[in-house]
């Protein structure tokens, strides 16, 4: 199992890496969350006593997409072609198809099925990422407690509508 040493983050190269994974994470994450905004059509959805403001989303996933970041990079500095890292790169894509599919297409069990797959994925990163870097399995414990809670709510709004 190949591992960073302290040498490794010596240079400016694996902050830069760094950096690039913030940018792009939070960046995309942003971007997506700012052009598929809740709107007319979700106020008029029918939703479970437990939904939360509408506000508290934008603090949550930036949060969460920071450790997304961390995770990830910890892991491709570790070994950036690694059965974990296909795995990072394929719940990032589902991450951010997910608002799109509910916000802009209004497809809610479309989003179901999208969600489901990125919380099996989250599991699948978790389990692989601990056998070679436990911090970076522990960043996606926030997220894997969101994104079951978030599975619970679009599937209540969905049998609720």
């Amino acid at each position: 199992m190949p591992t960073a040493s302290l040498a490794d983050y010596k240079s400016p190269r694996p902050w830069l890496i760094l950096a690039a994974f913030m940018v792009v994470v939070v960046g995309v994450g942003g971007l997506i969350g700012t052009q598929s905004l809740p709107g007319a059509w979700y106020q008029t959805l029918a939703k479970p006593p437990f939904n939360p403001p509408n506000w508290i989303f934008g603090p949550v996933w930036f949060a969460l997409y920071v450790m997304i970041a961390i995770a990830g990079w910890r892991i491709f500095m570790i070994d950036a072609a690694s059965t974990t890292m296909k795995i990072w790169y394929a719940q990032m894509l589902f991450n951010w198809a997910w608002s799109p599919v509910w916000f802009i297409a209004h497809q809610i069990w479309a989003a179901y099925a999208i969600i489901m797959v990125l919380w099996l994925l989250l599991i699948a990163f978790i389990v692989t990422a601990r056998r070679i870097d436990k911090p970076a399995a522990w960043l996606f414990g926030p997220y894997l407690a969101w994104v079951s809670f978030a599975s619970l709510l679009n599937l209540s709004i969905g049998i609720l509508n």
